[in-house]
């Protein structure tokens, strides 16, 4: 919870002008209850009492202005609460994203990450809020009847003084129950979310395997787990109860029961009922809302702030504030794949399996099979977005497991099938990759690759970008020109000329090839293999490196995919690709 703390006086210390402010407003807000007190005690001893309703009326009055400075006190406290609350949401939502994209980038999927990002970062904000709300008007509230207490006399301050801190003191005792059970209520929210997540991501197998009642009783376990920790966290409300009632109803009899003796101390009757407005209209509801804002509200900010801070923190592999630790190095190649085996899940068969490739610096490889054998599952772990149960991947030199998405970028891009275009302008989405790309280069890289018109058909690199509005072929040009851009010297495009035709496609293609550096193309059509220095044929028994003219004279397999034409755009399921033992792997 130190990080809790540490996060929470840090937000709080960037906003002191707005807390200042806040402060100088609750104190308008809590003037009636400070003064309502003393003035109904000067009302009744030295008004009505003494003969003199005039006097009494008069007193009240003096309340009732008190009353409007302070609803325009509460007006205003509300009104700057926006001002703490809102950049502290802004700030916990990048460090959830941003953790939740570099777990993605390094191969961490967390399905739970859909109920951190929805449900508990506004939950966050909520209680947050509200635990502002609830402690400002504690404080204030309580001084305000401590001073008013004391305005009539200090015996009545001590008889209140007791119960209150009893009530006080027993909450605090239980305050690390209440912590530890509000905690199992985030897991057991996130363990529910997996479930979901999970059953219904897969339910087209679940159906088709007959395993409905399987599926529908593990969720339902889920849920009746969720279900019992609501419940132990619902005791705790007795505990809640019992400090509101020593603290704020134990005051008014003993108040009612020391009245005698306060009496013949010299408290007049005005002075006692006093006394009695400030424990019930200051004391009591203050201490009321403590109790239920923090037992509510304010556990539920502490451990949901937890449980975010720690997934954000565990989702970077480097420890805050220190730079990433150096990954061993290899020279030679541009990329290197060792004895690779992937598959999807512990008891599928293999994608890849056994897999050995080296390309060189400066390379033209494309990558040809038909749909499904694994070539985007061969992109995916080229690029370190995916991560073998066996072997090693190394590019530039580097091992990709382990790395940073920061130092991914730095070694190598890669364009998906469905490129990536984000609402922003031109400029924005063309140089995220190379931040500070002057516009003179802009101009020179879109020239070289054919896109000059398109940049000016949508309206030059100031226009406002909207993914809706474009077409999936321009799209794609976009993002083949931040790719071109990139520093890094590996470029991987799996696929990613699929939306265009196949001239600009061409045009495209050998734009990337004269790109200094190196360049895979995972193939949309098999045009792609003709263009290529090298070819790695994916056949789904052997794994064959050639160029295009040795392939068509080794591969009867090759010669039928030239044959047929092109392949299909994607690999939706993943079959198994694997080498005969006589060829094990892809070599240069």
């Amino acid at each position: 919870m130190t990080t809790v703390v540490g996060v929470t006086r840090a937000a709080l210390r960037a906003r002191r002008a707005q807390l200042w402010r806040l402060a100088g407003w609750s104190a308008a807000e809590v003037l009636p209850a400070a003064l309502s007190g003393l003035f109904t005690a000067r009302a009744v001893d030295s008004g009505f009492l003494a003969g003199r309703p005039g006097v009494g009326l008069a007193w009240l009055a003096l309340l009732g202005l008190a009353v409007l400075v302070g609803a325009a006190g509460t007006n205003r406290s509300y009104a700057l609460l926006g001002a703490v609350v809102e950049p502290f949401r802004d700030d916990l939502l990048r460090r959830v994203v941003r953790g939740a994209v570099a777990g993605a980038a390094g191969g961490r999927a967390d399905d739970a990450a859909v109920a951190r990002l929805t449900h508990q970062v506004e939950l966050v904000r909520d209680t947050y809020a509200g635990l502002l709300m609830v402690v400002r008007g504690f404080l204030f509230a309580l001084g305000a009847a401590v001073l008013g207490l004391f305005s009539l006399a200090a015996p009545v301050a001590l008889l209140v003084a007791v119960p209150v801190l009893a009530g006080l003191g027993l909450f605090a005792v239980a305050l690390p129950v209440m912590v530890a059970r509000q905690r199992e209520y985030v897991l057991a929210d996130e363990q529910l979310g997996r479930a979901v997540v999970t059953a219904v991501s897969g339910h087209r197998d679940v159906t088709a395997s007959g395993a409905c009642d399987q599926v529908t009783g593990w969720v339902g376990g889920a849920v009746d787990a969720q279900a019992r920790v609501e419940r132990r966290l619902a005791t705790m409300a007795a505990t809640r109860s019992l400090s509101l009632a020593l603290g704020g109803w134990l005051p008014v009899p003993v108040l009612l029961l020391a009245a005698p003796w306060l009496v013949r101390q010299g408290l007049g009757p005005g002075a006692l009922l006093g006394a009695l407005v400030y424990v019930t209209r200051g004391v009591q509801p203050a201490l009321h809302s403590l109790v239920q804002g923090v037992a509510a509200g304010g556990l539920r900010f502490a451990v949901t702030l937890d449980r975010l801070l720690r997934t954000a923190v565990a989702a970077d592999p480097s420890p805050a504030g220190s730079p990433p630790r150096p990954a061993p190095r290899r020279t030679g190649a541009a990329l290197s794949l060792r004895g690779v085996t992937f598959r999807y899940g512990p008891h599928a068969d293999p994608v890849l399996d056994g897999l050995d490739l080296e390309v060189p610096v400066g390379d033209h490889l494309v990558i040809v099979g038909a749909s499904g054998i694994g070539k985007s599952t061969l992109a995916g772990l080229i690029a370190g977005v995916l991560h073998p149960q066996s072997g090693t991947v190394h590019v530039g030199g580097s091992p990709v497991t382990g790395a940073t998405p920061g130092a991914l970028a730095e070694r190598r891009v890669l364009i998906p099938q469905e490129a990536y275009v984000f609402t922003g302008t031109l400029r924005d989405n063309l140089g995220y990759l190379a931040p500070g790309v002057p516009d003179d280069e802009l101009d020179r890289a879109a020239a070289r690759l054919g896109l000059t018109g398109l940049l000016t058909r949508l309206g030059g690199y100031d226009a406002t970008l909207r993914p809706a509005d474009l077409s999936a072929g321009e799209r794609q040009q976009v993002a083949l020109l931040r790719a071109w851009l990139s520093p890094a010297p590996l470029t991987i495009l799996d696929e990613a000329t699929c939306h265009l035709d196949p001239a600009t496609e061409a045009r495209l293609e050998t734009a990337f090839a004269a790109r200094p550096g190196t360049l895979v193309v995972i193939a949309h059509r098999v045009s792609s293999a003709l263009r290529a220095r090298r070819v790695l044929l994916l056949d789904g028994r052997t794994a064959l490196l050639d160029t295009h003219q040795g392939l068509l004279e080794r591969s009867p397999a090759y010669r039928a995919l030239v044959g047929y034409g092109e392949t299909e755009p994607s690999d939706p399921a993943p079959f198994w690709t694997a080498s005969d033992g006589t060829s094990a792997a892809a070599r240069t």
